[in-house]
């Protein structure tokens, strides 16, 4: 039985995709939800799965190719396996390698873009699964002295490079990055930004962290306690007195939440994304703690949803993971405001009228001066310092 492969139903914010990577090629025996394609968005990346035991006979839609929603990108024999599928689809997998290649498998980009440049693939070295040969495989190749050479002679010219010769190499941005770049370009351009800084004394939040940590994982059935809960606690709590911090802007309009959705960004390999807390306010610490984990994890392995990364009314951004003392944060549009925390350093501080070395943390709060007032802005930013430095007062709401 013959099944049209059809590219997942984007929400109404994403217009299309991108075939990023086909797992899976003409003639390959698939078993039933095993990955075959990844459609990447300006969000996220999207997998789609063999919808049952199989292989695929034609794909329609190659690598770098533009689809629409429920556009249909392969054709997909149910029952067939790698020794059933169609002559016709057969035939073009085994022109793909040249005799000399022997088995070798390259990728519809590849292939395309080799024919391009006259690369012979048999003197390509495939670094994608399984040996594949990808399209910067093919990139690559087509850029030495000697493409079209045996792969002995193509070995022996890289390494006759000359001495001080400068090597370069392009790469196509990827959708997400696109859209990375377009946000904070928006950002910078359309919204009055501007930010203000402090410093907060982490010792009370790290000695608390340290008396408690052991008797929390164990109570809260081994959720860690990390540093980032009591900042999201904090913010909550900051973000309902401060309520213009925790506004948008629409047009002429300003909304203001009645809840704080905070948005954790995350560093992804494919770029920066921004998973969503909703209703933080309900959560508990232990609660924020494995939510944020767990936001992390999917982030990195690309599995969280587009509706995980939608919407949001405050972010919270930590670059201190890096190492960075201090930066200025941009703005994540419609939210008015953004938290960057930062690397905690140990440094002299005066404190009653002795010098003590104490850890600090060097906060920034970016903000949209359309709706914020500095005062606001710094009241916002104190409160923070206030709660991290005397964490009673995030329980006694003070």
């Amino acid at each position: 039985m013959t099944i049209e492969i059809k590219a997942p139903t984007f929400p109404e914010s994403v217009q299309d995709g991108t075939v990023a990577t086909w797992h899976k090629q003409p003639g390959e025996a698939v078993s039933r939800d095993e990955l075959i394609v990844d459609i990447e968005t300006d969000k996220v990346v999207l997998e789609v799965v063999a919808p049952a035991d199989g292989a695929l006979t034609e794909i329609i839609k190659g690598e770098g190719d533009t689809v629409l929603s429920n556009e249909v990108i392969a054709q997909f024999e149910a029952g067939a396996g790698a020794a059933a599928a169609p002559a016709a689809a057969a035939a073009p997998a085994a022109e793909a390698a040249a005799p000399a290649a022997g088995d070798k498998i390259a990728m519809p980009s590849a292939k395309k873009m080799a024919a391009e440049k006259g690369v012979d693939l048999a003197g390509v070295e495939g670094t994608g699964k399984g040996g594949r040969v990808l399209k910067e495989d093919v990139m690559k190749a087509g850029t030495a002295p000697a493409a079209a050479a045996a792969p002995a002679a193509a070995a022996a010219a890289e390494v006759a490079v000359a001495p001080g010769e400068r090597v370069e190499k392009r790469v196509p941005m990827t959708r997400m990055r696109k859209r990375i770049a377009e946000r904070l370009l928006d950002a910078s351009q359309s919204t009055a930004m501007l930010t203000t800084f402090n410093e907060v004394n982490m010792k009370p939040i790290m000695d608390l962290r340290k008396n408690y940590k052991d008797l929390f994982e164990k109570t809260h059935n081994g959720t860690r306690l990390g540093f980032m809960g009591f900042f999201v606690k904090a913010a909550v709590e900051a973000l309902k007195r401060y309520t213009a911090v925790n506004a948008s802007i629409d047009g002429n309009d300003i909304v203001y939440h009645g809840y704080q959705d905070i948005g954790v960004a995350v560093s992804s390999p494919k770029g920066l994304v921004v998973p969503i807390l909703r209703n933080a306010e309900n959560m508990g610490l232990a609660d924020m703690e494995n939510n944020i984990r767990d936001l992390g994890v999917r982030a990195r392995d690309g599995k969280l949803s587009i509706e995980e990364m939608t919407g949001g009314t405050f972010t919270i951004t930590n670059g201190g993971v890096f190492g960075s003392l201090l930066s200025t944060p941009i703005l994540n549009p419609p939210q008015t405001a953004i938290l960057g925390m930062h690397k905690i350093q140990e440094r002299p501080m005066a404190v009653n009228g002795k010098v003590e070395i104490l850890p600090m943390m060097y906060l920034a709060l970016s903000y949209d001066h359309r709706l914020i007032d500095g005062k606001e802005a710094v009241g916002f930013l104190v409160a923070i310092k206030e709660m991290i430095e005397d964490p009673a007062r995030i329980l006694l709401e003070v």
